[in-house]
């Protein structure tokens, strides 16, 4: 299991966490251990460019993710998941907004980008509720 982060963010954030959130979802969603998977922090600027480039919306959002070998929870293929491209200034403000530290919003955010990645979604009420629920359990069982 190969997890590679790039932060260019600007804002310093604890990488080993966020490897270890991933690798702990992974082992969770019963990924084989052969999965990459490449995580970028970027900067407002540059997740507000690839926001309008691949989801034709305005402004930065807080995660976008790309997918690549289109690999499914209970997988015993070994592949490349894709990429999870997050922005701490955008979970900075939803930390603030919703009350919890900015590290919770990381996790909530590296969780969803993960789920994501192996074919979860959220565009009718029943997905959301499925997604949402599965991406706390795995920040809450992941303990940090």
């Amino acid at each position: 299991m190969t997890i590679e982060i790039t932060n260019r963010s600007g804002i310093a954030y604890n990488e080993e966490d966020l490897e270890s959130l991933f690798r702990f979802g992974m082992t969770e969603l019963d990924l084989n251990q052969g999965c990459d998977l490449e995580v970028l922090l970027v900067d407002e600027e540059e997740m507000t460019q690839l926001h309008v480039k691949w989801m034709d919306e305005p402004g930065p959002t807080d995660v976008l993710t790309f997918p690549m070998d289109e690999i499914r929870p209970h997988s015993s293929e070994p592949g490349i998941l894709g990429d999870i491209v997050i922005c701490p200034q955008v979970a900075i403000r939803q930390a603030e907004s919703a009350g919890h530290p900015f590290t919770h919003e990381m996790s909530i955010l590296g969780a969803h980008g993960l789920l994501h990645i192996v074919g979860y979604d959220h565009a009718d009420e029943e997905e959301e509720k499925e997604m949402f629920d599965l991406q706390e359990s795995i920040v809450a069982r992941w303990g940090k």
